[in-house]
């Protein structure tokens, strides 16, 4: 239970130390440059990150005062909302890409011996599709 805290948090401090992005920008900045022309439905990019509606509202409207998201009004449906990624996001997001991975490969498998890490991955894999 404590790895299910603490690395989340450690991840998030590397990130916002070296990139000033918190983990959640990221992982929305990530989610939004994977999708099709790097824009979504604002209630998609919140499924997609797991966060609620009034949560993904907040950082979408943080990351566009930063320059990183655009927010408009869906064009079939007015009452809907889409962000996209601006250039500013994708530049940071970019920059931020290494810092991330290298912190994740520091903070996880450096920690396992080689004969590990395909086992683990097969067994996170298999709790991750349950999940779903």
């Amino acid at each position: 239970m404590r790895v299910m805290i603490a690395l989340p948090r450690s991840l998030d401090a590397d990130l916002l130390r070296s990139t000033g992005l918190s983990l959640t920008d990221y992982i929305v900045l990530v989610n939004l440059s994977e999708a099709e022309n790097q824009e979504l439905r604002i209630t998609d990019l919140a499924a997609a990150c797991a966060l609620s509606a009034s949560r993904i509202t907040r950082i979408v409207e943080t990351l566009q005062a930063r320059g990183q998201v655009v927010k408009r009004r869906h064009e079939g449906d007015g009452r809907g909302h889409v962000a996209s990624l601006s250039p500013e996001g994708l530049q940071r997001l970019r920059a931020a890409y290494p810092v991330h991975l290298a912190s994740a490969r520091q903070r996880v498998v450096d920690q396992l011996d080689g004969r590990s890490l395909p086992a683990l991955v097969r067994q996170v894999e298999a709790v991750v599709k349950r999940l779903d």
